[in-house]
């Protein structure tokens, strides 16, 4: 059986899915079978296996970092926001239904056992399991049922390091008290702490850092650097949601509607040199973008609502009509057919039917069972400015409980507007290319400007990037000690 080492934090966003994205990469490196695991992760960012079950992106990535293909193994219980309080509920892959919070709450502990199958079945198939925790394991109120922190520390025997985030402030405080929070025996199995997203002069911080040893009982096992990577984030804490950057030779905006999922279906524009991809929730802030993106959603119905209500569903389609390219994946793909009914409700939307902004002539039915699947072939039938992408080879996946109307192309299209079910279409070779290419023709631009690049080369680039950056910042001949039980 495999052996493991465990990351929590002392919040959400204190940086564990990265830190666990190198730690799988660094151990790759050094030689070993390494595969991530979370027992419950909550976001919307989603994918498909090759096996059509669905989990987290963050292990998705991890997975990646670990050169292995993704499996629901490493994420056995996923819960996908649909309202404040409810979540859709995906047990190994597989949708189990909608639950408000307190019904999972209760009900949680039915999944340990599909948690420690899939957990001891990748542990038979590896050297290390880099597990990674969710939110804080001081949560004082939720810790009786917990099985994503200490509690599934303890059911797998794994060993722990604490991150905290000294960029947002406070971090010493954040590390000694989520250590003060816990009960003894959960003290036992914290075996160092980690400073993450450090920015200056270590020495600076040295005085701090034997306080914290003494405070806390436990080494500081590293300060890991303030570290810009291109990596997809987990969810939308995303920092890509803040970012003010100014428009470039090229403007891409993104609609970020309230339910936004999958938004990393859109990372490859970002790495062109010359582009802007920016995310947009009010009509002041579109200004004439060269091309609009509209992503998918957990929630179809209410975020078209919300589309409607804020004025940018008018704006998107004033700039349909003066020739801005648009294009919509998933949800937003339904939202710019003629009509999307939910008569099931399984939107939770309490609409039954609505009307789409009719720039494509689609209608969409939503449906109780999901459509969850990897798919791959080659592009036809694209008309307009992108019939360039004809031929290219594609490859994603789907997933999505509505069903439009007849046998769809892969890319719909109509004139300067376009959609798809495919999420990760973007990602393969020439797509995103000749996506840029033709709005740079539409502009009078030479498509060189903007700088190409190699993907698969980019992204292991971005890995070894964040393993040198973890390696760097940890005491890794404590953390092997660690992983071999000798701390």
């Amino acid at each position: 059986m495999a052996k493991n080492i465990m990351i929590q934090g002392t919040m959400s966003n204190a940086g564990k899915s990265l830190v666990c994205a190198g730690l799988c990469r660094i151990f790759r490196q050094d030689g070993y079978r390494v595969a991530p695991f979370k027992s419950q992760n909550m976001a919307l960012n989603s994918f498909i296996t090759a096996a059509g079950g669905e989990m987290g992106r963050a292990q998705v990535v991890q997975a990646e970092a670990a050169g292995i293909a993704p499996d629901v193994r490493m994420n056995p219980v996923l819960l996908k926001p649909t309202t404040e309080v409810g979540s859709q509920v995906i047990v190994n892959g597989t949708v189990q239904g909608n639950m408000c919070a307190m019904e999972y709450y209760r009900r949680k502990r039915e999944y340990v056992p599909a948690i420690m199958e899939a957990y001891a079945s990748l542990a038979a198939e590896n050297d290390i399991i880099v597990i990674e925790g969710a939110g804080s394991p001081a949560e004082i109120n939720l810790k009786q049922e917990d099985i994503v922190n200490m509690g599934l520390a303890k059911m797998v025997d794994a060993p722990v390091l604490l991150v905290g985030d000294i960029d947002r402030g406070g971090v010493f405080a954040q590390l000694y008290g989520t250590v003060a929070l816990l009960e003894e025996e959960e003290r036992t199995r914290i075996k160092g702490t980690v400073v993450n997203k450090f920015r200056g002069d270590r020495a600076i911080l040295e005085p701090g850092l034997r306080m914290l040893e003494e405070l806390c009982g436990v080494p500081v096992a590293g300060v890991i650097p303030y570290t810009t990577v291109d990596i997809d984030d987990e969810d939308s804490l995303s920092e890509r949601f803040t970012r003010t950057a100014g428009r470039k030779m090229l403007d891409i905006a993104v609609i970020r509607v309230p339910r936004i999922s999958n938004f990393t279906d859109f990372s490859p524009f970002e790495r062109y040199e010359n582009v802007s991809l920016r995310y947009v929730d009010r009509v002041a802030d579109l200004y004439e973008p060269d091309l609009i993106l509209l992503p998918g959603t957990k929630s179809t119905i209410a975020d078209l609502l919300w589309l409607r209500q804020c004025g940018l569903e008018a704006a998107i389609q004033k700039a349909a009509s003066a020739g801005t390219m648009i294009f919509g994946i998933c949800g937003g793909y339904q939202m710019l057919g003629r009509t999307v009914a939910d008569p099931q409700g399984v939107e939770a939307a309490g609409v039954t039917e609505i009307a789409g902004m009719g720039l494509l002539d689609m209608d969409t039915v939503f449906l109780g069972e999901k459509v969850q699947r990897q798919t791959e072939g080659i592009l036809s039938g694209v008309d307009g400015s992108l019939s360039n992408l004809n031929g290219l080879a594609y490859k994603g996946y789907e997933i999505h409980m509505g069903r439009s109307q007849g046998e769809m192309p892969t890319v719909a299209s109509h004139e300067n507007v376009y959609g798809s079910y495919v999420h990760g279409i973007f990602d393969a070779p020439g797509i995103a290319d000749g996506v840029l290419q033709a709005v740079c023709r539409q502009k009078g631009m030479d498509f060189g400007a903007i700088h190409a690049f190699d993907m698969e080369e980019y992204k292991e680039r971005q890995y070894n990037l964040l393993a040198d950056a973890v390696r760097s910042g940890l005491d890794m001949d404590l953390i092997y000690r660690i992983v071999n039980r000798e701390v």
